[in-house]
């Protein structure tokens, strides 16, 4: 089939590439030309400037030119295209609605350019994008508008995780088409051929609205399985005596009618899906008249955890952040992507800053480039300029007082001997990922440990060190 992908984003351009992969005639269609200039060039570093995923460099390489193509203008290609998967930003406001501004834009334009065509071959416009229950309506009065002939509309919302974007691509566990008539199903049928009447993934065909619906609830209980162990469970280990996080999980979680994944606890989740639609529901359901305790309970506790090691590192550790250095390792909102939307990192700057700290020495292996662009400031604000940012973990954490991390890289596991090695106690580690399994070894040596889920551990050895920076300090016994 012929495909357009609107918006190449950390939805629209996996999509397109896996589309192309079936077979199917794709154009990734964007307004932004360095982006397409990045796409065809198909060189890997340039496009995982923009979105940064495993396999899809190596995907997009495989198909381009044959059956994935990349466009900053589809007047042409539009006329005798059969589906349009609509894959645009949909930011939220600060009263927690979604933005739909530059997704109405889109639809406004591609009506236009529909309207026009001769063909009267059908034409199926898909929301792929997040939105609120009811666009689709939207989008059908929008094609009436513009006079469009025999069109229809569907939603089909994504369920990806970033940083396995390609694998869920080719292998989702579900595909959700929502449409009204069974022409549309047909077209959308071709579309996921490889994945109708499969043996494991389900294919669910319902209303648009029902499908719209489904991506919401789906990311809402996703981010109430989070909230529950951080709000709960990390507070039962980190408040009442000798309970033990891990043993923990697997007790409650070996019941088969509960659910393991988000038992992990953290300092929260961020990215640019559970925060944002979660306030998007709770602004519909208010709309709508109906109660959202609930949901906003789940959201409050998700934004607590943020900040909340920083205040525990205050009144438990008695640690005095004002003109101290604090390195912190981990700027994406999870391992394996450079996307720092909603990341628990930038709460965490926002709370050190507001300490009084002198210096944040900051490190993540894929975020730094974002991480410069997102705090640059052209005016030179002078919080701002405490943030400075180093090539290895091991080099931010040299001169700092405190380490904390804040995203969940399998190299910072290993991150007990580096910080031996490093820096001298007294020092305070400040885990928000329950990184380091062998903390007891630094406890032992002097170092204070403070992780999510677990109670203040204060360093009790009597040793003699040296770091990095030369400084030899005699510890007392705790």
């Amino acid at each position: 089939m012929k495909i357009i992908v609107v918006g190449t984003g950390f939805v629209g351009l996996p999509h397109a590439a896996v589309l192309s992969e079936a077979g199917h005639e794709v154009y990734a269609y964007d307004i932004d030309p360095q982006k397409i200039a990045a796409y065809e060039s198909c060189d890997r570093s340039q496009i995982e400037y923009y979105v940064n995923e495993p396999g899809l460099a190596a995907a997009i390489a495989e198909t381009h030119n044959r059956y994935l193509f990349f466009t900053t203008d589809i007047s042409e290609i539009a006329r005798d295209a059969d589906v349009f998967f609509m894959c645009i930003n949909t930011p939220p406001m600060r009263n927690g609605a979604t933005d739909l501004s530059y997704y109405l834009n889109a639809a406004h334009d591609i009506a236009a350019l529909l309207a026009e065509r001769e063909s009267d071959n059908r034409v199926i416009l898909v929301n792929k994008s997040t939105v609120p229950v009811g666009t689709a309506r939207v989008l059908e009065n929008i094609l009436k508008e513009h006079g469009v002939r025999n069109f229809g509309v569907a939603s089909n919302p994504e369920f990806l995780a970033q940083g396995n974007a390609i694998e869920g691509s080719r292998r989702p566990d579900r595909v959700v088409v929502g449409a009204d008539t069974e022409e549309d199903f047909q077209i959308l049928r071709r579309v996921y051929s490889q994945f109708v009447n499969h043996v494991r993934i389900k294919y669910v065909e319902t209303t648009p609205e029902t499908a719209e619906s489904i991506k919401y609830m789906g990311n809402t209980l996703l981010l109430t399985y989070i909230s529950f162990w951080n709000g709960v469970g990390a507070r039962v280990a980190e408040s009442l005596p000798n309970v033990r996080m891990e043993d923990l999980k697997i007790g409650v979680t070996a019941d088969g009618r509960i659910s393991t994944w988000g038992s992990y606890v953290s300092n929260g989740a961020g990215g640019s899906c559970f925060g944002k639609d979660i306030q998007s529901l709770i602004y519909q359901l208010n709309q709508a008249g109906a109660s959202t305790d609930l949901l906003q309970a789940v959201y409050n506790i998700n934004e607590y955890q943020k900040t909340y090691l920083v205040d525990r590192a205050i009144h438990e550790a008695n640690f005095n952040f004002n003109q101290k250095t604090v390195a912190l390792l981990g700027l994406a909102f999870k391992k394996r992507t450079n996307d720092m939307r909603d990341s628990a990192a930038l709460k965490a700057v926002e709370a050190l800053l507001g300490k009084g700290v002198k210096e944040i020495r900051a490190y993540d292996p894929l975020a730094m480039e974002a991480a410069q662009e997102y705090w640059f400031n052209p005016e030179k604000n002078h919080l701002l300029e405490r943030i400075t940012y180093h090539e290895s973990a091991q080099e931010a954490l040299r001169g700092s007082d405190a380490v904390f991390i804040s995203t969940d890289w399998e190299e910072f596991r290993g991150l007990s001997r580096t910080i031996e090695k490093t820096v001298a106690p007294p020092y305070l580690v400040i885990d928000g990922r329950r990184m380091m399994p062998d903390y007891e070894m630094l406890v032992e040596k002097g170092y204070d440990f403070l992780a999510v889920g677990s109670p203040f551990l204060p360093g009790k050895a009597v040793v003699t060190q040296s770091s990095d920076n030369g400084v030899a300090v005699e510890l007392e016994p705790a």
